[in-house]
């Protein structure tokens, strides 16, 4: 017991460690969005005024000390303030209260027009996704018009460089926050309420949301990876979605693929989730359709590689304490199958 009491920490180490090259780190002074740079000159000229305040208070603080007169032990105190109004000190606390005013003000002013000009980007043309805080995954839901054209994936979302994109917030279970600093900044998902986010990516590139609302034991490990490319790049991508898993290779390659998804089927794996075109349609957990064309597995926390998703199948307590899915106790030559398959959902 004192052995597993070590041993678990020392494993949270290395998953830290795997996180950090499953999924990149976040970076909330670069933007590649216009929202983020608008939310970005806001930080900026926050942070300047705070400088200059500061600085002004410190250089009061030492002018007040090199004027003020020297005395020992012996000095007499001196009570003349008693007597006579200090009409200089009154002068300066009312111009540095009137100052803080305006500074404050100022604050207000930046923070209003700032939040105007987040409200007013062009949504012609828009991507509608649906996006849900799970303890600890996010579900992506693509929507569209045509119900026959919406889809759903898992822990990434994929957006085309240059188009508005519209992100319905909501959580299944407790309070999470999105926040994708290098596109746009925080916001809630209230169980019970719906939230929107607008933003726009002007530059292709792989960006980190995270959650930032404390939301339980595995809050750490809920990243969320935004890929931003090319408009026909994200159609192409976009279509293999909608796509049922693909068929098996009917040959004898194909033989360890075909017992995995038997084993998949029948085993607790169907039971929490989703692969179209299959038998499998829960939705307790992320849908698997298409896992193995994503980068990462467990919201961010490893990489997508045979050796990980063996690892996070074997035991996924171990790697993420808390978290929903089970221990599969399974043989060898049943889990070789099941990865066989899992690796031909692309």
């Amino acid at each position: 017991m004192r052995l597993r009491a070590v041993f678990i920490p020392i494993l949270g180490m290395a998953a830290a460690t795997e996180t950090c090259s499953a999924a990149p780190l976040q970076d909330a002074l670069h933007a590649y969005g216009i929202q983020a740079w608008h939310i970005g000159r806001l930080w900026n000229f926050t942070l300047g005024l705070c400088v200059l305040v500061f600085s002004a208070v410190v250089a009061a603080f030492l002018f007040a000390l090199w004027r003020a007169p020297r005395s020992d032990a012996q000095t007499p105190p001196d009570l003349s303030s008693l007597e006579r109004p200090e009409r200089r000190i009154h002068r300066t606390v009312a111009w540095a209260a009137g100052l803080a005013t305006l500074g404050l003000l100022a604050l207000l002013a930046a923070d209003v027009f700032t939040s105007r000009a987040l409200g007013r980007l062009p949504l012609q043309d828009a991507v509608n996704i649906e996006l849900i805080g799970h303890q600890w995954w996010w579900e992506a839901r693509y929507l569209d018009p045509d119900a026959n054209r919406q889809f759903t994936t898992a822990n990434e979302l994929h957006i085309p460089v240059g188009r508005p994109v519209i992100v319905t917030l909501r959580s299944d279970d407790v309070i999470h926050t999105l926040w994708v600093p290098n596109l746009h900044g925080k916001r809630d998902m209230i169980p019970g309420r719906t939230a929107t986010m607008q933003f726009r990516a002007d530059q292709p590139g792989t960006y980190r949301g995270q959650c930032a609302e404390f939301c339980g034991l595995e809050h750490a490990m809920m990243a969320l990876l935004v890929e931003a490319e090319p408009n026909a790049q994200y159609e192409a991508w976009a279509e293999r979605q909608r796509q049922p898993a693909p068929a098996l290779d009917a040959g004898p390659a194909g033989d360890a693929a075909r017992r995995g998804r038997a084993l998949f089927l029948a085993h607790s794996c169907a039971r929490c989730h989703t692969i179209n075109g299959t038998g499998a349609t829960a939705a307790m957990g992320p849908d698997l359709t298409h896992l193995a064309g994503r980068k990462t597995i467990a919201a961010g926390m490893l990489p997508n590689d045979t050796k990980h998703l063996a690892s996070w199948i074997r035991d996924p307590q171990t790697l993420k304490p808390g978290v929903y899915m089970p221990v599969n106790r399974m043989r060898p030559d049943e889990l070789q199958d099941l990865l066989a398959y899992l690796e031909t959902l692309k």
